[in-house]
């Protein structure tokens, strides 16, 4: 692999940290969410995109899970508010 500066090893690294992954897995993770944006999406066979794996599922799942909580409010009051006229 080429040596990378110094400033991007420390970046992803720390990124690496905050995802529980490996530093190579992060990134990996940031060039193909940047290809993706970019419109150059990860295809498999066919033109299909790639399924995700099990692993990455749950990955994604504690990444949601450490968002803050932006409405305390529980699910009926939500459902309540939106049926009010």
């Amino acid at each position: 692999m080429n040596e990378l500066p110094h400033d991007i090893l420390r970046l992803a690294r720390q990124l690496a940290e905050a995802q529980g992954v490996s530093v190579a897995e992060a990134i990996r993770r940031a060039v193909a969410d940047s290809a993706q944006a970019a419109g150059l999406a990860e295809t498999g066979p066919a033109g299909r995109r790639r399924r995700m794996s099990a692993e990455q599922m749950l990955a994604v799942g504690r990444e949601i899970a450490a968002m803050p909580l932006l409405d305390s409010r529980t699910s009926k009051q939500i459902m309540d508010d939106l049926a009010s006229p």
